[in-house]
This record gives structure tokens, C-alpha cells and sequence, in this order.
């Protein structure tokens, strides 16, 4: 026994001065993990038609270092060989509900704001694992999953939050039952209301204190809504909603915040309103004219659309319901609207706009594929890395996210990147099922999924 003890002793004295020996070694090769070197690919940068061949790309920290065709000098840092594949930005989604795209109504409705963030914290963990690094969440109170996620405690996509969807009464988002009204000016909020979901306002001073609130939640953006839409009950597509003096004011109060308003709009009267008011983001517009559209790129605004059809894929409201036959008008016009936007040159960008469907919501590769029945590849592309990027830096100081450049692979750019094995920019299809061609996925720095090995 006493020979055993002995043993024993010596083992651990012998294995405490290893670990204190080895420590600056062992802390060195934590730290080289924030240095990886990808070696062996071809780069899209996010902007350019041609892919940069045979190069490398280091990453340190959180940002990209440095991007060469010849070798990098990269010692000790973790060797990603991609082995061919292509790297590029990751993808965002310009127009997402981390609160509402994987909940079902029914259930959406009669639950909490923490379950509905609970459900969106797994919801926005799945969508960083199908290559979306960032969100715009352009409606709901997403700010302490916003801060979290950037904390570390849950994985998911950088998130813009807009907060509360701003509307008037009888707007879009005026989520109160058909019983409300008339509405007394001592009745307390409904509970989306309350819990920062949605917001109505009315009047020129109403409008002004909710868009402040929203901006002192922590709102990156302000989102409104001009104009009738598909899943609401009480407003028809044509109705056009907040006067010019409401909309001035919301985007006066976001400007003092330097940062924008973007507007829910579909048809040419709410749009043109929005516009002359001076909102820079029309989300939607699948009912727009040439006139329209030719405006928009006057202004300098941009269109985030959806690329929603009448397909196996389409919303599924109840057949013959109000929603449904507003649905149907919508998507008969995403096909007219895409070309023009074409033609014209209007600066777009991809956004799903999925509510209240996991199995929908699942499909954002392929929501994205989609495209391609309008634009090349390079141009889908865009939409989704470099052209979003320019829309979300319209929210200037506002954005949490001020060290870095996103939407592109260049030196000084957040080291958000998808490793995928082909070539998207000729084979668009090949984001449509991220789970088999994305092999890597990196989010700030950090490796999310790697099946290269």
C-alpha cells in the first residue's frame, strides 16, 4: 500500500508541475484558435461577378486580416484547407420575426413574450446553421435576445431589432379584437402591446413618443406600416394608412437618431406617401408600378421584397379566408415587380418574411434559390450579403456592430463566412439545401459548423 500512496504522490506532483509548466503554451494554443487560416479556396467577395481563384483568407479574432493568392504568414494559426470550395459572406435576411417565424399562430397568440423568445433563441440558432449570419428583425421585442446572442449565451445571427411595429388604428398591426372599438383612451394596451410586440399610434404626437420609445428600447431601425396587408384582419391591400404628417414624423424621429424608417407597403398610393415622407425601406411592394419602382431609385431607397408565390411553398391560410385572397393578389404580382426591379435598377435585397411556420421558416436557402427565376446568381447574391449590407449601415450609429464591415469578404470585414462546397455563382441552387453544401459555417470569428473533417 505504502508503494501505491507513493505512486500516487508522485503522479500528481508530477502532473501539477506539467500544468504549471505547460500553462503559457496551453494558453497559447487557446489563443491561436482566434487565428484560422482557410487555404484552398476560391473567394466571392460578396460584390464581384468573378470569383478571386486559389486563395487564402485569415481570420483574427473576429475580422479578417488578410486575403492573398500567394502564401499567408499565418504561424501557428488553425488551418482550414477548403479543399476547393468557395468562401463567401455569410447571408442575411433582411426581413425576419425571430419571435413569430417558428411559433404557430394559435400558439403565438395565447403565449408569453419569454416563450416567444425561448422558441426564437432555437429558431435563430437553426437559421445561423443555415448560413444566415445576420438578421433585420423588422417587428417584435427582440432586443434582450439581440444582447444575448451578441453576449454569447445563445447562438444565432447578428440581429438589427426594429421593436414594435408602429401602426394605426385599424393598421396592419393593430392586433386588438374586432371588440376594441371604439377604443377608450383609459383602456389599457393589449398584450402584444405591452410587451413591446406591436405599437398603435395615432396622431402626430403619438407617433413621435412611440417611435422614441422604440429608439430608446434600443431600436437599430424603425419599422412602420403604410399600407394594408395579408395576414391582418381588419385592413384590406388597397387602404393606405398614417397620413404624410404621421409619417414625417416618425422618420424626423429617426433621423435624429440618425438611423431610417423602414415602411410595410404594398400598393403605389401608401409608397409614394412613405417615400415623400423620406422612409428609405419598402418592405414588400408586390403591387407597385414602373411609376413607382422609377421613384424608388430616384430617391435612393431600397425595395426588400419577398419571393413568395403561389407554390408548395405558400402561406397557408384557410382557402377562401381574407387573408388568403389578399395572398393570392400579392403573388400574382411578385413576378411583374422582379423584372421591373430588374430592368430599372432599383437597390433590393432578400428578406422571408416567415410568420408563424417552423417548416416555412426552415426553408430560407431555398426562399433564396428562388430568385434565381429573375436574377443571375451574382445578382441573388448580393441581395443577400453586400446589397443588405449597404441598407443596414444606414442605421449609422445605431448598429451594434461598429468594428467591422458586413455583407462582404475583404480585410477589415466581420469574418462572418460560409465555406460551400461548389460554386454558387453557378449553381444558385446549392444554398437552397445549406445543410449538405455549406461545410463550414463562422459567425465573428468563431466555427459553428466544420464537416469538412
Amino acid at each position: 500500500m505504502k508503494c501505491t500512496a507513493n505512486s500516487r504522490l508522485i503522479y500528481l506532483v508530477t502532473l501539477i508541475a506539467c500544468l504549471v509548466c505547460s500553462g503559457p503554451a496551453w494558453a497559447q494554443a487557446q489563443a491561436d484558435l482566434s487565428r484560422i487560416l482557410f487555404t484552398n479556396v476560391h473567394v466571392f467577395d460578396g460584390v464581384n461577378e468573378e470569383r478571386m481563384e486559389n486563395a487564402s483568407v485569415l481570420v483574427e479574432n473576429n475580422l479578417i486580416k488578410a486575403i492573398s493568392r500567394d502564401e499567408l504568414d499565418a504561424e501557428g494559426a488553425t488551418i482550414v484547407d477548403g479543399k476547393g470550395g468557395t468562401l463567401m459572406p455569410g447571408l442575411i435576411d433582411m426581413h425576419w420575426h425571430s419571435a413569430y417565424a417558428n411559433i404557430p399562430m394559435a400558439v403565438g397568440l395565447n403565449s408569453d413574450h419569454a416563450y416567444h423568445l425561448l422558441i426564437g433563441a432555437k429558431g435563430n440558432t437553426d437559421a445561423l446553421l443555415r448560413g444566415f449570419t445576420t438578421v433585420r428583425d423588422v417587428g417584435g421585442n427582440v432586443f434582450s435576445l439581440a444582447k444575448l446572442t451578441d453576449a454569447g449565451m445563445y447562438d444565432g445571427p447578428r440581429i438589427f431589432p426594429s421593436g414594435p411595429a408602429i401602426s394605426q388604428t385599424s393598421g396592419h398591426t393593430d392586433f386588438r379584437p374586432a371588440t376594441a372599438i371604439p377604443a377608450d383612451p383609459d383602456m389599457p394596451l393589449v398584450y402584444m402591446e405591452r410587451v413591446g410586440h406591436v405599437m398603435v399610434a395615432d396622431g402626430v404626437p403619438d407617433v413621435l413618443k412611440r417611435t422614441r420609445e422604440a429608439l430608446r428600447m434600443g431600436a437599430t431601425q424603425i419599422k412602420i406600416n403604410s399600407g394594408g396587408g395579408v395576414s391582418s384582419s381588419f385592413d384590406p391591400l388597397d387602404v393606405t394608412q398614417f397620413t404624410l404628417e404621421e409619417t414625417i414624423a416618425a422618420v424626423q424621429a429617426a433621423a435624429d437618431w440618425n438611423t431610417y424608417v423602414a415602411t410595410h407597403t404594398f400598393t403605389d398610393e401608401a409608397t409614394r406617401r412613405a417615400l415623400e415622407a423620406g422612409v428609405m425601406s419598402i418592405e414588400h411592394g408586390h403591387l407597385l408600378s414602373e411609376d413607382t419602382l422609377r421613384l424608388m431609385k430616384d430617391k435612393g431607397a431600397f425595395l426588400s421584397m419577398q419571393p413568395i408565390l403561389d407554390d408548395e411553398d405558400a402561406i397557408q391560410f384557410p382557402e377562401g379566408s381574407f387573408s388568403r385572397q389578399k395572398y393570392i393578389q400579392v403573388t400574382e404580382g411578385t413576378d411583374r415587380v422582379y423584372q421591373l426591379v430588374r430592368e430599372i435598377g432599383v437597390k433590393t435585397v432578400f428578406g422571408t418574411d416567415t410568420l408563424f411556420d417552423p417548416a416555412l421558416a426552415a426553408k430560407q436557402g431555398k426562399q433564396l434559390a428562388k430568385l434565381g427565376r429573375w436574377f443571375t446568381p451574382v445578382e441573388v447574391l448580393r441581395q443577400a450579403t453586400s446589397t443588405a449590407a449597404e441598407l443596414l449601415a444606414l442605421s449609422g450609429p445605431r448598429s451594434p456592430y461598429q468594428e467591422g464591415t458586413l455583407g462582404v469578404v475583404e480585410v477589415g470585414a466581420y469574418a462572418d463566412l460560409i465555406l460551400v462546397e461548389g460554386n454558387p455563382l453557378e449553381d444558385l441552387d446549392l444554398v437552397a439545401d445549406p445543410q449538405s453544401n455549406f461545410v463550414v459555417i463562422m459567425k465573428d470569428g468563431k466555427i459553428y459548423k466544420n464537416t469538412l473533417q
